[in-house]
């Protein structure tokens, strides 16, 4: 797996308008295309999830009281990237109209592989 550094590099956050026609172009059907594009935002989601997890757990303190709980600097500008990405809808859009993301139905064979 690929650190979402480097795969959200390059990638304009903000929203903007897309031709459809790019969209229907693998499977002829934009509904088809949204809800892949909806399954892999969902994967994107969750690896985000568990990479930020993981990188606060490394400053994790246990305490015993709410009034020991400190500042940890390196934990806030971890968490500053992390509200920064694009939204995974966004990442996903952008890696299906580069070709990064490719469709395919299960039980179904890669054409490469036939």
């Amino acid at each position: 797996m690929t650190d979402i550094k480097t795969q959200v590099q390059g990638i304009n956050p903000n929203v903007k308008a897309r031709n459809i026609q790019e969209f229907i172009r693998e499977t002829g059907n934009i509904y088809e295309t949204i809800n892949a594009l909806g399954k892999r935002a969902n994967q994107l989601t969750n690896d985000i999830k568990n990479e930020l997890k993981e990188k606060l757990e490394e400053f994790a303190t246990q305490s015993d009281t709410i009034e020991e709980v400190q500042e940890n600097k390196e934990q806030i500008e971890i968490s500053k990237f992390y509200e920064k990405l694009p939204n995974p809808a966004i990442i996903a859009t952008e890696e299906y109209l580069t070709g990064k993301l490719s469709l395919s139905y299960r039980g179904e064979t890669p054409e490469s592989e036939s």
